[in-house]
């Protein structure tokens, strides 16, 4: 598909939005592709990375690979996740440790108002959707439920974990970054992009890109034959999610990690005004109230800035 600049760099900003939304355990960069208008065009790029396509890279045709697997929109949507992850990873750390409520309260708003704009997409409501809708929200409240694993720093699981979560990045309704925290990886991956630890990167990307060409395939299907009970599935996912990033929990559980420090391993989640009582800190639920407006009301400002783009 031929483009102009403008479009490519157009690309590019939609793409530092799904980066941004990748980066937080809450709202999925493919539900951002999905608001923004290039989400189909995205899971096809991704699926014509196949044997046919990587033969004529092989056989020295790189031009001819190139335009087999749309390169430059490729190029464009992967330049600006990085660019987003790159500069707000370390940002974010902080955030998470020293502004928790309030940084939890921003995504629990966001993944209200994703569910929502997925679940508007869903053509036809009936009893097999509800269903769906149903067992997605069952299935992630007892995935969040599950004790998080402490982080394995070893290459195997970071490439493990890359080709996990990547799964979940490109899903709208399912965000990666809320694999890795189930994983127990979530701060160790944040930690090495923000410190540039680039072999822990490197193994990291491998694992997503093997990961990303694979499940492209599986989802490419279930949307082309199953399209409601898929979305309604993934709309459920986002809503038992919500019990994982609930912004007021107690620690009941702890552990030491490897280096020595103590890190929460059991959360309950707990009432706003039982929080102080229990725990002896703010709860700051105006600020938390305020930012959870804020995050649903920016799926929404999103969706139409790019509606009137795509104008």
């Amino acid at each position: 598909m031929n483009r102009s600049l403008r479009e490519y760099l157009l690309i590019v900003l939609k793409g530092m939005g799904m980066g941004a939304a990748d980066v937080v355990p809450g709202v999925s960069g493919g539900t951002i592709a999905f608001i923004t208008g290039i989400y189909q065009e995205l899971i096809d790029s991704i699926k014509s990375v196949n044997f046919n396509s990587l033969k004529l890279f092989f056989t020295g045709k790189f031009k001819a690979f190139w335009n087999e697997i749309n390169g430059n929109f490729l190029f464009a949507v992967v330049l600006g996740i990085g660019i987003s992850v790159l500069s707000l990873a370390k940002g974010l750390e902080y955030l998470l440790n020293h502004h928790p409520i309030l940084i939890w309260s921003f995504f629990f708003g966001l993944i209200i108002a994703s569910a929502v704009y997925v679940g508007k997409d869903i053509g036809r409501w009936n009893a097999v959707t509800f269903i769906a809708l149903t067992a997605g929200t069952v299935i992630a409240y007892f995935i969040t439920v599950t004790t998080p694993a402490e982080a394995h720093t070893g290459y195997v699981f970071v490439f493990l974990s890359g080709s996990i979560a990547i799964c979940a990045m490109i899903l709208p309704g399912i965000s990666g970054s809320f694999i890795l925290v189930l994983l127990g990886m979530y701060k160790f991956i944040l930690g090495a992009i923000s410190s540039f630890n680039l072999p822990v990167i490197a193994v990291f990307l491998m694992g997503a890109a093997i990961g990303i060409v694979l499940f492209s395939n599986i989802l490419s299907w279930l949307l082309k034959r199953y399209y409601d009970l898929t979305i309604a599935l993934l709309a459920g996912f986002m809503i038992g999610s919500l019990n994982k990033v609930w912004p007021w929990k107690e620690v009941v559980e702890t552990f030491t990690d490897r280096h020595g420090e103590i890190k929460p391993l059991l959360e309950q989640n707990v009432l706003p005004t039982n929080y102080e009582a229990l725990t002896g800190q703010s709860p700051q639920l105006l600020g938390a109230i305020s930012l959870a407006i804020a995050g649903f009301a920016l799926i929404f400002v999103i969706e139409g800035i790019s509606k009137r783009i795509q104008k």
